[in-house]
């Protein structure tokens, strides 16, 4: 296994900077009139309390490489992207291995016995919780990319770009050979399964003893599920429609 190091949270010596700065200007505004003060003080913290986010602490539950659950709030790591569960990736030999499942035990390893912090970040298009999330002081989502289980998620953030060219230039994880980027994967995925499915509509809402769950195209369930549309069953054009409809992503593991 892979040992991981750590990324530091936001440095003492930045926060000590900024604290000193707006103490500074409150002593400016004593001198001054109370508008002026007021207006200067909120202009200085404001952006400061809206930058803070909300925090979730608590055990946690791997769903996926890149998904974690804690405190009730279902969390997608930011700026990473892991290979998804189904996905996988070849060794230097050329033989493939499970390079999603890998990620998500990689995961497991990063978070197993440990109070997990995720700092909410935002939200993505489909509405779900962005996190950056540490264990005991430990960057996991960084600790993913640098072990070669997580791509640097471009298209949305370059924080982990650095780390992916450590892993790249280690062979780390998917790095030892040829591998297929998540989204590329997921891209391919849907494109062979629109062709099969009504209108294109590719993710299968199923109902089952779990629920209405639904199925994407990359889900590891996803060809043995069958629609009956005399059950009630039916198919999605987007998990945004998906889950708009009452319908939960499926479990990958």
């Amino acid at each position: 296994m892979t040992t991981f190091g750590s990324t530091a949270r936001l440095p003492p010596s930045f926060q000590l900077k900024r604290s000193g700065f707006i103490a500074g200007a409150l002593f400016f505004c004593a001198a001054a009139e109370f508008y002026i003060c007021a207006y200067a003080a909120l202009a200085l913290t404001a952006p400061e309390l809206a930058d803070s986010p909300s925090t979730f602490e608590g055990p946690a539950r791997v769903i996926d490489g890149d998904t974690l659950e804690l405190a009730g709030q279902r969390v997608r790591l930011e700026g990473i992207d892991a290979p998804e569960s189904a996905q996988s990736c070849a060794k230097a030999d050329g033989a493939a291995w499970p390079c999603g499942q890998a990620a998500a035990s990689a995961l497991r390893a990063l978070v197993a016995g440990k109070t997990v912090v995720c700092d909410r970040t935002g939200e993505d298009k489909y509405g779900r919780t962005l996190g950056l999330c540490f264990a005991e002081g430990n960057d996991i989502n960084g600790a993913l990319v640098r072990g070669g289980y997580a791509w640097a998620f471009v298209k949305y953030s370059q924080a982990y770009v650095a780390l992916e060219a450590q892993a790249r230039a280690a062979k780390a994880g998917v790095w030892q050979g040829s591998a297929q980027a998540p989204w590329d994967f997921r891209h391919q995925e849907w494109q062979t399964a629109e062709v099969a499915a009504p209108q294109g509509c590719a993710i299968k809402g199923n109902i089952s003893n779990k629920g209405h769950i639904y199925h994407v195209p990359w889900s590891p369930w996803y060809e043995r599920v069958t629609i009956s549309e005399a059950r009630g069953e039916r198919w999605f054009c987007s998990e945004a429609d998906a889950m708009a409809a009452g319908w939960r992503a499926a479990l990958p593991n």
